[in-house]
Order: C-alpha cells, then structure tokens, then sequence
C-alpha cells in the first residue's frame, strides 16, 4: 500500500463525506461514487451537494485553526464525486473502498455485490453500525478482503473506528487497514463479530439508564446531562473504563453491584460472572498488580502520577482548573 493510497466510498451521504474530509485532510486522493440511480441533474446536484458539504467542515476547520483557509481549496481538489456510470474509473485505482450506503442489509448486499468486482484488490469495509460483517462478506467478490470499519460520528472528528473482521477476513487485511487509519490519526480497534462491536454496547446501556433516570424523577434531564459531562466524560477521557475499574478495585464493581441489584430489584445491575472470578484469582487491579489489565511490570507511583497529570491537563483544557487561594 502506498505512502497515500487513493480511497473510495460507496454512497454519497453523511458518513461518505466525512470519510472523505479525514482522508483528503490527510493528503490522499478520495472518489465519492453516487450509487443510487438517478437523473443526470438529480446526480448533478447530491454531488454539488456533498463537495458543498465537505467544503463546509473544511472551511470549519479553518475557523478552528486546524488548517490554512487559503488551503481549503486545494485540500477540497482531493475529493471528486462519479456517478455509478464511472465506477470502474472511481474504483480501479482505490486501495480501499468503503460501503457507506443506508443501513438496509439487502441494498448493501446489492451495492457489494455489483461493484465488488470492479475493485478485485481492493480492501472492502462496510460502515455499518448494525449489520453484523458475515451477513454482508457473501455478497462480496473474494470476501477475504472484506471487513466492517465502523466509524463514529462525526467521522471527521471521532478518533474512533471500529474493525469488526469476519470468518474469512484475512488477518492481513485487518491489520493493513489498521496501519492506514493510524497513518491518517485515526485510533482503530478490533472487536470479534458480534451484535453492537463496543462503543454502541456500552452507550446503549449508559443511554437507556440515563432516559430511566428521568422517568423514575431521580434528577432532572438537565443535571443528569451534567453529571454525565463532568462525571463520566473527564474521569473516561483519561482512564479507560476497564483501567477505572482496576484503579478502583473489581471488588468495589462488585460489592456495589450486588447492593444495586438488591437496592432497585433489578438484574441489570448484577456483575458478570467475570468480575466475579477476577475476584477469587485475586485479579483485582493495582492493588494486586493485575485485574482486567496486568499492572506488574509497571511502577505504579510513575503510572499514577502520570494518569492524574493527563486528568489535570484535561481539567485545565476545559477551564475547570481554579487557581489556589493563597495566603496573604
């Protein structure tokens, strides 16, 4: 794979167009491909309307200093938008494609199973936030190369991406994919196939307990918004949530968790059986040296240090750092 190999989408709306800010940000070359049938005038306007678009976010980024305003054009030039009748072109030269078309299984079946063919060395990756990666890779032309890369929105701020590799994915191709969204600033993760890859498991959780919160008056919606902002959202942005678990304690997790379960006669707060069993191998996190995460090797004051340094330089980011009364 080159240095800044030439990217496609399949599909012109959202999420193509934010994948295509990312890599025409970082210099490469991205073919937007309309695949949905349409007049020539009708083409003619999704695709004034996606480069509008993508100028739009680049021209926001120019606001936030992230690039030179006198380079939104040239960066802009990057990204081009074809009709389906010029998918050979759009697609020939694309080391990798990725399907971003409406989350309806049979048409991104369709789209894979049509165009596929046209990029035979390509790496397929389909943007599906629900699907899960074996019920798309049969419609693919050597579904080898095919794997989901879930993007979070907006795709062009989001670190995040999701890799979801399926039982005939080539482990190559996942760790080539892998390489390229690191080169371009991107934190890509693995995830075995299964309903909901990571982020949407834990936010649809975090997210209905939050909606019940307000329906059973425990706070209002705008209190708990706030507890989540400045609660959840500075102690998760530095320590990962398996990481806080371990810093706590898993025996915390869990006594806390049967008294909850107990408390609100609910199952939903009950511990898996993992955390548990952390407990009974003596897996409790740093006060034993290992728990979800082995802290052995580590010097635990310098891991500290540094973990509450990175929580402080957050605070101060966010303005919510006070200065110290001093004496007089």
């Amino acid at each position: 794979m080159s240095a800044r190999p030439a990217i496609a989408c399949l599909g012109a709306g959202r999420m193509a167009r934010g994948i295509a800010v990312v890599f025409a940000y970082a210099g490469h070359q991205v073919s937007i491909l309309d695949v949905k049938a349409r007049e020539e005038g009708a083409h003619a306007e999704q695709a004034a309307a996606a480069i509008a678009e993508v100028r739009n976010i680049l021209a926001t980024f120019a606001d936030f200093g992230l690039l030179p305003a006198a380079a939104v054009d040239s960066v802009l030039s990057r990204v081009s938008v074809a009709s389906e009748r010029d998918a050979v072109a759009a697609l020939g030269q694309a080391a990798v494609v990725f399907e971003a078309v409406p989350e309806v299984l049979e048409l991104k079946r369709q789209v894979l199973a049509r165009l596929s063919p046209l990029a035979p060395s390509s790496i397929m990756a389909s943007t599906t936030s629900t699907i899960l990666v074996d019920e798309l890779a049969s419609a693919v032309a050597r579904p080898e190369r095919f794997l989901n890369a879930h993007w979070l929105n907006p795709a062009f701020l989001v670190p995040l991406v999701e890799l979801m590799p399926g039982a005939r994915t080539d482990p190559g191709i996942t760790q080539r994919l892998q390489a390229l969204l690191e080169s371009i600033g991107k934190v890509p993760v693995v995830c075995a196939a299964r309903p909901g890859y990571i982020v949407p498991r834990i936010q649809a959780l975090a997210m209905n307990e939050a909606a019940r919160l307000v329906e059973e008056g425990v706070a209002s919606a705008e209190d708990i918004d706030k507890a989540v902002k400045y609660g959840f959202g500075v102690r998760f942005a530095t320590l990962g949530m398996l990481e806080f678990i371990d810093w706590g304690g898993g025996d915390i997790l869990y006594y806390a968790s049967r008294y909850l379960t107990g408390a609100l006669a609910s199952e939903r707060y009950a511990a898996p059986s993992i955390v548990e069993r952390n407990m009974a191998e003596g897996r409790v996190g740093l006060k034993t040296g290992k728990g979800f995460m082995s802290y052995e090797a580590l010097d635990l004051d310098a891991y500290r240090r540094q973990r509450l340094e990175a929580f402080v330089k957050l605070l101060g980011h966010l303005g919510l750092m006070r200065p110290p009364v001093l004496p007089h």
